[in-house]
C-alpha cells in the first residue's frame, strides 16, 4: 500500500499523511480472500467414505516388535577418530 505524506491543500486544510490502496488492489485482495476461503472449506470437509481410510489394515502386530537375533547384536568396538596415530605411551621418551 502506497504511503501518502501529509500536505496543505491550496485552500490551507492541513491533510495528515495516509495510506492508501493500489489501484485494483481491492479486488486482487477480495479474490485472494475468496480462494483461501474456498480451500479452507473444500479442505476440512469429510470425504465419502466417512472419515474412514479404504486402506487394509493388518490383521494382527504383536508389540513390541522382535526381529531375528536382536538380542544378539555384536558388542561395540572402539575406533579412532583421528586418521593420524596417536602415541599413548609417553613413557618412553
Amino acid at each position: 500500500m502506497p504511503w501518502v505524506n501529509g500536505y496543505i491543500r491550496r485552500d490551507g486544510t492541513k491533510v495528515r499523511g495516509y495510506s492508501r490502496w493500489a489501484a485494483g488492489a481491492r479486488r486482487e485482495m477480495s479474490t485472494l480472500v475468496m480462494f483461501g476461503v474456498a480451500v479452507a472449506v473444500i479442505g476440512s470437509a469429510p470425504n465419502s467414505s466417512g472419515g474412514k481410510s479404504d486402506l487394509p489394515r493388518p490383521a494382527s502386530t504383536v508389540y513390541p516388535v522382535r526381529f531375528p537375533g536382536w538380542n544378539k547384536a555384536p558388542a561395540p568396538r572402539p575406533h579412532p577418530t583421528v586418521s593420524y596415530p596417536i602415541p599413548w605411551d609417553r613413557s618412553s621418551r
